[in-house]
């Protein structure tokens, strides 16, 4: 992999970060985690019982990707709908607390999409959603559209981010793909299946593989990936970035030409929000004129970092650069020991 992009380039793209906007359009969402120690079983009902001893709040979702995106170094403009409630409020505290502005967060009546996670001896027993995830109305797909024209202005790039929760019904992501076509920016998009067909055009479109099988009605042989190309033409799109969990991510490009790109993780604690580290440092890159070829391996370092983290967690430039030098060491040591 070290092929595809050298430490000095990797330092040069990571340096521009400082330079750019990332306007993120998406689903966001608040993350509860809920820790604690469970010693008992329920007299009620033949269910353990868990003492709480510690509460975390984290952005999840658009959220998580947004602050991933001021990780690294770059400003972002976060577009998403919040409910009048305590989860929205905490969700805007949270933001701003990373440096974030809550001022493009368009407040409705539904509430605010939160994932509460009851977690053990680092041992996940539970996940609760708290949710509405029919489409917006029209009156609030309206709202949405105009922030995003707006935030699109100034921007770099711009990341459609769908967890299926209602946001991005078709005529906030057509207009927001028309927005970002006009000004001549790089669109990264993280479907999900109501709308996967909808993203003609983009630069970079990164489902997983069950996403993409449950898209096409067909499993995915990548023994042979000369078969992603008639996917991808199906797609519509520049870059089809397939990302695969421990086996890395595979890149086709217009060309036909797939790109294997081999994970790099060097433990794997906790997958949640590995997806939205690499779809932040994907739109960041790109940004700032990296190709998607180098966009995917940077991605790919971060998401190394981030996999060895407990939950939705942020993941620095430094970082990357010390995966990539570890990487690059240990592929060395090995050379030598062949």
């Amino acid at each position: 992999m070290q092929q595809f992009l050298s430490r000095n380039r990797l330092s040069e793209l990571l340096d521009r970060a400082a330079s750019c906007r990332v306007v993120v359009v998406g689903d966001v969402m608040l993350d509860v985690y809920l820790s604690g120690d469970v010693e008992r079983i329920s007299p009620e009902a033949p269910v353990p019982v868990m003492r709480v001893r510690e509460r975390r709040d984290a952005l999840g979702g658009a959220a998580n990707v947004a602050q991933n995106v001021h990780a690294i170094g770059a400003e972002c403009d976060l577009v998403g709908i919040v409910g009048d409630d305590a989860p929205g409020r905490r969700l805007r505290s949270l933001l701003q607390s990373v440096g974030g502005s809550a001022r493009m967060l368009v407040q409705t009546g539904r509430p605010t999409t939160t994932k509460s996670r009851i977690v053990a001896r680092s041992q996940q027993l539970l996940r609760v959603d708290e949710e509405d995830d029919g489409d917006i109305g029209a009156v609030d797909a309206e709202r949405v559209e105009q922030i995003v024209a707006e935030a699109i202005q100034s921007a770099d790039a711009l990341v459609l981010e769908d967890y299926n929760k209602g946001m991005l019904v078709p005529r906030v992501i057509l207009a927001a793909m028309a927005a970002a076509r006009a000004r001549g920016i790089p669109t990264v998009v993280d479907p999900k299946y109501r709308h996967f067909f909808l993203y003609k055009g983009a630069t970079v479109f990164k489902p997983n593989r069950r996403e993409l099988e449950a898209a096409l009605g067909a499993s995915v042989d990548l023994e042979h990936a000369d078969g992603l190309p008639a996917a991808f033409a199906r797609l519509e799109v520049e870059n089809l970035l397939l990302t695969l969990g421990a086996q890395g991510m595979i890149l086709v490009g217009k060309d036909g030409e797939a790109a294997r790109v081999p994970t790099v993780a060097r433990e794997v604690y906790d997958v949640v929000g590995a997806g939205d580290t690499v779809t932040a440092y994907l739109a960041t890159m790109l940004a700032v004129g990296a190709s998607a070829v180098e966009a995917a391996v940077v991605a790919n370092y971060a998401a190394g970092v981030e996999v060895g983290k407990l939950g939705a967690a942020t993941v620095s430039a430094h970082e990357v650069l010390h995966a990539y030098d570890n990487y690059a060491s240990e592929n060395l040591h090995a050379a030598l020991g062949a």
